[in-house]
């Protein structure tokens, strides 16, 4: 059809039905641009923070500072979220007790199910060489130590602290096959824990990462420390923060969490 010839009666759209369309859709749009990233379900918990009206995490979540304390603090942020108006800030210092832990319990999770986390993460400054964390978990099943996910040589990691296995092996090929933490934009984590079966996959901005997946079968460079012994973890609650073991501080800023026996995506 020629651009300026009119279109025959049979095919107008009435003013008033092009006026009407054009509603639906901008409130369509409407909603889809205000609805939250951050998914709740029956059997897990979500947090967009936005219903948080103080300075300091309240609520379901505790600010917490394992054996010791020094520098590193937590607060709502209300100038940096990934969705809405807030969101957590973390300011974690160098060394073990400069560390600082944004928590909450497990309990919504039925117990023995699959567990997938997600969480959106934003932070300041590279990974660095020695061992970072940056999420940790208490494992009831492994001497009430933390299952850890953070970096080493500047990659993501996890880390388990009953006896120091890293997923992947800290070597060349182990961590090439890893991916960084980028700095100054939001990265949407997720994970899964399949605890029956001491499996785990890691997700980032929606790509499986083969470095941080435990399949069940030992992998040199990857998973064959992880599976040196048996891993059946029950983990029973979820902090977010910073803590390094010699080299790192950074700046982290949380937000739409959502926690289930689902996978909720990005």
């Amino acid at each position: 059809m020629h651009p300026s010839r009119a279109l025959p009666r049979s095919w107008r759209v009435p003013a008033a039905l092009t006026a009407a369309l054009a509603l639906v859709a901008a409130g369509a749009a409407a909603s889809a641009s205000a609805a939250p990233t951050a998914a709740c379900t029956a059997d897990g918990f979500c947090e967009d923070f936005e219903s948080q009206t103080g300075t300091q995490p309240a609520g379901r979540w505790a600010t917490e500072f394992p054996d010791c304390s020094g520098t590193g603090t937590a607060a709502i942020d209300s100038a940096v979220a990934h969705d809405g108006t807030r969101s957590v800030r973390v300011d974690g210092g160098l060394g073990y007790c400069n560390h600082v832990f944004v928590g909450t319990d497990l309990d919504d999770v039925p117990a023995a199910s699959d567990l997938y986390v997600r969480f959106w993460v934003r932070h300041t400054t590279d990974l660095p060489t020695q061992h970072v964390t940056f999420l940790a978990m208490e494992d009831a099943a492994d001497q009430s130590r933390d299952l850890r996910m953070g970096g080493q040589n500047g990659m993501l990691q996890w880390n388990r602290e009953s006896d120091d296995a890293t997923l992947p092996e800290q070597s060349p090929a182990g961590v090439a096959l890893s991916v960084p933490l980028p700095t100054d934009t939001w990265s949407c984590v997720e994970f899964h824990v399949d605890a029956s079966a001491g499996l785990l996959d890691t997700w980032v901005d929606g790509t499986a990462v083969t470095g941080l997946t435990v399949d069940g079968t030992p992998t040199h460079d990857i998973d064959g420390q992880w599976l040196n012994r048996t891993w059946r973890p029950d983990l029973t609650d979820l902090r977010l923060g910073w803590e390094s073991y010699g080299q790192g501080t950074d700046t982290l800023w949380y937000d739409d969490i959502a926690v289930g026996t689902t996978r909720t995506g990005c």
